[in-house]
């Protein structure tokens, strides 16, 4: 996967009779293989932003393209298998399937691409011990700590080996010490893959360690960073 770009992206929502622009004509540019951080205060755009970008969600206005593809109006038919394929995603809640092991919940995207389930299996086995995971393979979600259970959702992200994977809120249910872990992971996956990584984060690791720096607020992006971004139509370096 390679450079992703916004070109004039606005999203709105109603609440009540009133249409509430939570982003307004951003242009963001991120190359292929960057580590970004997203921050901003709770309601700012940071998500809806990580949505757009993840083929989640889909602008009122704008161009979306990732490769030199424009996707916004994609078909969803074309969506799913490319979002599948190409994108993961870490969530801050985990949304780990209870009944499911750590292998089987890592396993569990591969069961879209048709993969067979001795072979999604030996992935997924692979992928945790990866993160750290060796002696939690068959454990169920509710037998693992915090840290233990974001290491399986980061799994369970990369297990497909996406281009682009994108965090929300990646430490905000964990200790300093095991958010300090998970970043080391998730910058060490990055920089020996080159997967493009985004994160929205209140944290300061979360940010100190990232490549590009991005702020959100008032519907605008704006550079935190010495790296180009763009906002409003007004380059910003």
């Amino acid at each position: 996967m390679g450079d992703i770009a916004l070109h004039g992206v606005t999203r709105c929502y109603r609440s009540g009779s009133e249409r509430v622009e939570v982003l307004s004509g951003v242009d963001l540019s991120i190359p292929s293989g960057s580590f970004c951080s997203i921050s901003g205060p709770s309601g700012s755009g940071k998500s809806t932003l990580l949505n757009l970008i993840g083929l989640i969600d889909r602008p009122d206005e704008g161009r979306i393209s990732i490769d030199g593809t424009e996707v916004q109006d994609m078909p969803e038919r074309e969506l799913v298998p490319f979002r599948a394929h190409h994108i993961g995603f870490v969530f801050q809640s985990f949304h780990l399937i209870p009944v499911l092991t750590a292998v089987e919940n890592v396993a569990w995207p591969l069961y879209f691409q048709g993969i067979r389930a001795r072979v999604r299996l030996a992935r997924a086995r692979e992928m945790l011990i990866r993160v750290g995971l060796s002696e939690e393979i068959d454990r169920l979600p509710k037998h693992l700590s915090g840290g233990q259970q974001q290491r399986v959702a980061i799994a369970r992200a990369l297990v497909s080996k996406p281009k682009l994977v994108l965090a929300d809120e990646p430490t905000a249910n964990l200790d300093r010490h095991t958010a300090g872990a998970i970043m080391d992971l998730m910058a060490d996956l990055n920089a020996i893959d080159g997967t493009t990584l985004i994160a929205a984060t209140h944290d300061s690791q979360v940010t100190a360690r990232s490549s590009l720096r991005f702020g959100v607020a008032q519907g605008q992006v704006f550079s935190t960073s010495d790296n180009a971004v763009s906002t409003g139509g007004v380059e910003v370096r």
